[in-house]
């Protein structure tokens, strides 16, 4: 039987604001173990009076981040966790962390085939972490990710990912901004992504049937992503999925 994933202790080490949303909450926990790109960790705050809150947060950081983790938490009017990382949380404060954990929605570099990303929001989160994943080490098959935002302003590590795009190693942005007047870029759009968008983005990574696609967002995102893709060609076993959200 295996045993279950404990409790430990993780200290703040930074906290930096990512977008106008997202908070990159840095943390040194006390028993990093390697994920892998994808996954999840569950945190834990324990108020004065014994109440207790957890929430789930997608690693912003890849593999390689030796002794600890990124987060990048959205603050939810209504939530009892973020809240207070957005208002509360300093640095040298400790919670309680458990993971990582998930081993579907994970991307590992080796032998990784032709990949499309497609995440909304703060669903571009795990994505990011397979970007810099596929970043720190040596360049392989060709990947592309499809930000969908409201401004280009609230695309995460946004200049990481031009720069990286621009270093010539096969990763290629494709920004859809459903708030901007206009784009300076051919491969960005205004608006949503759809059918003809994801085509374009799928044309550098040869064809469709042997490209491996992740979509992260809420539920409606997801599953209008998912669609258009198996339309395109992608088959429903090749592509990966992880929403939150009614």
């Amino acid at each position: 039987m295996t045993e279950p994933l404990r409790w430990s202790p993780a200290r703040i080490t930074a906290l930096e604001r990512l977008t106008p949303r997202l908070l990159r909450v840095e943390l040194a926990p006390a028993a990093w173990q390697r994920p892998r790109a994808g996954q999840h960790v569950d945190l834990r705050l324990t108020a004065a009076d014994g109440y207790q809150a957890q929430r789930s947060y997608s690693l912003l950081s890849p593999p390689e981040c030796e002794g600890r983790i990124e987060l990048a938490i959205e603050r939810l009017a209504d939530g009892e966790v973020s809240p207070w990382f957005h208002d509360v949380a300093q640095a040298g404060d400790e919670i309680e962390l458990r993971g990582p954990l998930g081993g579907h929605f994970v991307w590992d570099r080796e032998a990784a085939p032709p990949t499309l990303l497609v995440g909304g929001g703060s669903g571009l989160v795990p994505l990011l972490a397979m970007v810099r994943h596929r970043a720190a080490g040596p360049a392989g098959a060709p990947m592309v990710l499809v930000a969908a935002a409201r401004c280009a302003a609230e695309v995460p590590l946004r200049d990481e990912l031009l720069a990286e795009e621009a270093a010539g190693r096969g990763f290629t942005l494709h920004q859809a901004l459903s708030r901007e007047a206009s784009v300076a870029r051919a491969q960005d759009r205004v608006g949503r992504p759809d059918a003809a968008f994801l085509a374009e983005a799928l044309r550098p990574l040869g064809p469709p049937g042997g490209v491996r696609a992740y979509v992260c967002g809420r539920h409606a995102f997801v599953e209008a992503i998912a669609g258009h893709l198996q339309l395109l060609g992608v088959p429903a076993a090749r592509i990966r999925t992880e929403r939150f959200g009614a």
